[in-house]
């Protein structure tokens, strides 16, 4: 909250709507599927309907709860306001609130900057409905404005805390397991299906509140689709299978991706695809550290894959951040050139792709130490053929 206050304070923003459920959690606690929060410097609160307020007293005490009842977001946000900043409908020169009345002279409006009458709310414009953000021009009073927070709340998650960084950890570990237990059981005859569904059961069934993303499990000609959904196809020998899967601990994500070949020997293509995708993960990883810029990390694995003569068949970016939500900042991808922090955690998922053929993609989530970086991830990755 101090950089909340910190943040407001340096873009003279009197107050902030916020609507990402990810941030709210991020600030309050509160997990709840409905729900805005109200941040002044005088007052927290989150906004949400019966069905929530319990669960805000229970996961966000510190706070208040605001039942919107009848009244629908905007209208509720426009009476707190209202009610803070302008308790007089009277503006004149008797209350120094005049069009250049600042902070140090506006005593109708208290702690705020009140030039002009009016008071500044940041709201987070790539994230809001045009429908919502109609219904605050509609409902908000002309002496409240609008300010656009862009990325300045999802900033404030980039760099993870110890405790945060430990749950994304046993996350991961949780997914481990899963792996470890799925390539014990995988055979030919299985669906993609069935694969998916053992993998989500053990996560589920091994302290996981969730995914963090519908889990991918694709075989054979499948597996060149890098966001494939499971089918019912048949897992035959000699398809690759990759499995792309995550969990949700506590609120914060894992992420991990094994490519494996069923029953029997691979081709020598196959060989080489695989060999190539790992080398270009390897290097990728060995840049990974405080300082070093993205857009060179992901660099170093498309040029290697390029070398190779796959270069146009990896189109996606090298990695992403995971936090409370499955896809943060920063990117490793051509076009973020963001300086990586030691406590970011990001991913590192090369892949190459032959539309016909087969796929490989190999990931693990690392997360930027002091001089380096530390896996989280523990699954073998050379070539396991099961």
């Amino acid at each position: 909250m101090d950089r909340i206050y910190n943040l407001m304070k340096k873009f003279r923003m009197n107050a902030l709507i916020l609507t990402d459920g990810y941030n709210i959690h991020y600030l309050s606690g509160y997990s709840g599927h409905t729900g805005m929060a109200l941040i002044t410097l005088k007052h927290k609160r989150i906004l949400t309907d019966s069905r929530y307020t319990e669960q805000v007293s229970l996961e966000a005490p510190d706070f208040e709860c605001v039942d919107i009842k009848s009244d629908g977001y905007a209208k509720c946000i426009n009476r707190l306001l209202v009610e803070e900043f302008f308790p007089s409908i009277n503006y004149d020169a008797d209350n120094n609130c005049t069009p250049d009345a600042v902070e140090s002279s506006c005593k109708t409006c208290a702690n705020t900057v009140c030039k002009g009458n009016t008071i500044r709310v940041g709201f987070e414009n790539e994230e809001i409905s045009y429908k919502q953000f109609k219904q605050f021009l509609d409902e908000l009073d002309d002496k409240i404005g609008l300010m656009p927070l862009d990325d300045k709340i999802n900033n404030l998650r980039r760099v993870k805390s110890e405790p945060e960084i430990e749950k994304i950890a046993m996350a991961e570990h949780i997914g481990d397991m899963a792996f470890a237990y799925v390539r014990d059981i995988i055979k030919p005859g299985m669906t993609e299906v069935e694969v998916a569904l053992l993998l989500e059961n053990y996560m589920r069934s091994h302290g996981a509140s969730g995914l963090s993303f519908d889990t991918i499990a694709a075989s054979g000609k499948n597996s060149s689709l890098p966001h494939a959904v499971p089918t019912d196809k048949i897992i035959e020998e000699g398809d690759f299978l990759t499995m792309d899967f995550g969990c949700v601990y506590q609120g914060y994500c894992s992420d991990m991706t094994r490519t494996v070949l069923i029953g029997k020997e691979p081709s020598e293509k196959q060989i080489h695809v695989y060999e190539t995708v790992l080398k270009a993960q390897l290097a990728a990883l060995k840049l990974i550290k405080p300082g070093a810029v993205c857009s060179e990390i992901d660099k170093c694995a498309r040029d290697i894959i390029a070398s190779e003569g796959y270069g146009d068949y990896f189109g996606h970016g090298l990695g992403h951040s995971v936090g409370l939500f499955i896809h943060e900042e920063p990117r490793l991808s051509p076009k973020c050139h963001d300086i990586l922090e030691p406590g970011i955690t990001v991913t590192v998922e090369p892949g190459i792709y032959i539309p016909g053929e087969f796929g490989v993609r190999i990931e693990d989530l690392v997360v930027v130490t002091e001089d380096g970086c530390r896996n989280l991830a523990a699954s073998p990755k050379e070539l396991l053929c099961i």
